[in-house]
């Protein structure tokens, strides 16, 4: 066949691809992002192949024979991939350096090996023996699973299609390379090419392919944004907190997204963390101004969590407002909405806000506990432990109601909590006004509160 072969310009950041060099990539805003790339171009790329493949309708589509979901060994992380591995699926895994990526793979294929699951593991980065060095501390069943040292295409390919896994685990992604292609592993025109492959492989045989790749320094899957768009899932080490790792999913075609799952590392590998509420709450002792209990609705389930500010007469300069695992635009809202309608004065303080434990919430039912939070460190007057905020605020001032309140408050009640303030609407709207051992108070407006909060 005939092919002939062009020179063009590719975003090493987005894969933005340009007849010239520019300097500044009008899709993603990256500057001196551009390569020069050789392309080499089929002449039947114009659509003059006849393909394999017919239109039909859907009613005539044969039902698959393998959909039922492949168990990972770890009951939170099929959560968050929707109840298990989805046969046929591509998962794109993706995380800093040292976080556990390759480990937690490996665990997976040594339970997938152990329950009859056949796997293929191909490591791009470590060899076979650092591969065996370090299955050795994790499941003992990690030496049954059939590993790879490769990073050329063609003979990945070649294995998957002569051993046909259900399940293949590559590691990493930015390591393969195909010969016939210009460029080094992990460039623009690799990664398309590689992953682009392994894609159509991977759907033709109906095995489950899980890409590991890295992160760049701004927290996004190193290489370009062609990956999550190709892939049918996307997931996340969010950050390394201490000993643990929080995994959520930022796309997922077969099932929620924004699931997260909490493992802790230790000498055998990682360890899920089921009950992720008593990880994130402190004993009462250690209960003090500046700190709010609220509940978050993360994927599927609720998550009582704290959230801790600090307010300080600001020293030098402008005042400061930082936030951690929580959207800086929102704490500046906030604290607007407390100054217009409360009457609190941030003008001259710094303000500081996080979500303890490291977590990242975007919940809006979070706004009243941050505000009230903000509040108690403004009058260093406590919070008692064993109250709840729930409720977005308006920009009237007013407490909108949340979803998934009987949920939450079903999970607020098994903690023991006694009392949630939540919004009016919520309160009218609930089947049974009585839950429990809990107090329920109605508030339509955040001022009610901290009124009510100061006279006590």
């Amino acid at each position: 066949m005939a092919r002939k072969a062009r020179s063009i310009f590719l975003c090493q950041s987005c894969g933005y691809r340009s007849g010239k060099w520019l300097g500044r990539c009008p899709d993603c805003g990256e500057w001196n992002s551009f390569v020069e790339e050789i392309e080499t171009t089929s002449l039947h790329d114009a659509g003059d192949v006849p393909s394999a493949n017919r239109a039909v309708c859907l009613g005539e589509v044969e039902d698959s024979q393998h959909t039922e979901r492949l168990h990972t060994g770890f009951g939170e992380l099929d959560r968050v991939l929707g109840g298990g591995l989805y046969p046929g699926s591509v998962i794109l895994l993706a995380g800093e350096p040292g976080i556990g990526k390759s480990t937690l793979m490996l665990q997976v294929a040594a339970w997938l090996e152990a329950h009859g699951v056949p796997v293929l593991y191909v490591s791009g980065e470590e060899s076979l023996g650092q591969l065996k060095s370090r299955a050795s501390r994790l499941r003992p069943e990690a030496a049954k699973v059939v590993a790879l040292a490769e990073t050329r295409l063609p003979d990945v390919l070649a294995h998957l299609q002569a051993l046909s896994p259900r399940v293949a685990i590559v590691d990493s992604i930015q390591s393969l390379y195909h010969p016939d292609l210009n460029g080094a592993p992990g460039n623009v025109a690799q990664l398309r090419e590689c992953a682009g492959q392994l894609f159509r492989l991977a759907k033709e045989k109906a095995i489950t392919l899980i890409l590991i790749g890295h992160v760049t320094k701004e927290g996004l899957a190193a290489g370009p944004r062609l990956l999550e768009h190709l892939v049918d899932a996307t997931l996340y080490f969010e950050g390394n907190v201490q000993q643990h790792r929080i995994i959520r999913a930022h796309k997922n075609r077969f099932g929620p997204s924004g699931e997260l799952a909490v493992f802790e590392m230790g000498d055998g590998g990682l360890r899920q963390i089921a009950d992720l509420s008593s990880l994130f709450l402190s004993p009462p002792a250690q209960f003090s101004p500046g700190t709010a209990v609220v509940c978050a609705y993360e994927g599927t389930r609720p998550l009582v969590v704290e959230v801790q500010a600090l307010v300080n007469r600001t020293a030098y300069g402008p005042p400061q407002r930082t936030a951690s695992g929580f959207d800086q635009r929102r704490l500046a809202l906030i604290l607007a909405i407390l100054q217009r309608f409360a009457g609190l004065d941030f003008g001259l303080r710094d303000v500081f806000l996080k979500i303890a434990g490291g977590l990242t919430l975007r919940d809006p039912a979070l706004d009243l506990g941050v505000a009230m939070a903000i509040f108690s460190s403004l009058s260093a007057q406590p919070l008692s432990h064993d109250e709840v905020f729930l409720g977005e605020l308006g920009l009237g001032g007013e407490i909108r109601a949340v979803p998934f309140l009987e949920a939450r408050l079903k999970d607020i009640e098994k903690r023991g909590f006694r009392q949630v303030y939540l919004p009016a609407g919520n309160f009218a709207a609930l089947s049974q006004r009585k839950w429990g051992s809990l107090l329920l108070s109605p508030v339509e407006k955040v001022s009610q509160l901290i009124v009510s909060t100061e006279s006590t």
